[in-house]
């Protein structure tokens, strides 16, 4: 979100607006997972039962929702918006595929950032895809899901982060 941030911005400026980014789009998230956790409501993080995940999606739901208001209001660079947008709406459509099937959000997050980094600031970003099969064979490892949810959930990220090419 940091390098979104700034190729939006065109200069150091956007870094701001990027953290901001960063900070509603993944660490408020991981931290409320993180915060359930301790509590005791998930066994661990990657929270393998998708019964229990839509809380979690409602949580990055507004969380980019109000960085992106805060962000509107502060006249934050198009480009940084956008991605947030993109954000925004993966999410919905994680949250609508789980109420009926388990998708990898790790994949979709993984091919989001490629696609994203590609689409701002090379298409040699795209070499990176090699770590988003990592990632989506990793999940298969783990037994944590199947090659389709994977395959499912990448394809939504890269999908979804095209948007900032219409910017």
């Amino acid at each position: 979100m940091l390098a979104i941030g700034a190729a939006a911005a065109g200069d150091w400026t956007g870094l701001p607006w990027g953290f901001l980014g960063a900070l509603c789009a993944g660490l408020v998230p991981a931290g409320y997972i993180e915060w359930e956790r301790g509590r005791g409501k998930w066994g661990d993080r990657h929270v393998v039962d998708r019964t229990k995940r839509a809380p979690i999606f409602f949580v990055i739901l507004g969380s980019i929702g109000t960085g992106s208001v805060v962000m509107v209001l502060g006249g934050a660079p198009t480009g940084i918006l956008v991605a947030m947008l993109a954000l925004w709406v993966m999410t919905v459509g994680l949250l609508a595929v789980n109420t009926v099937w388990k998708i990898s959000v790790d994949s979709a997050v993984a091919s989001s950032v490629v696609t994203l980094l590609a689409c701002v600031h090379s298409p040699w970003w795209l070499l990176a895809y090699g770590m988003t099969a990592a990632v989506c064979w990793s999940r298969v490892a783990l037994r944590y899901h199947t090659p389709a949810q994977t395959i499912a959930g990448a394809s939504l990220g890269a999908a979804t982060a095209t948007a900032f090419l219409l910017n």
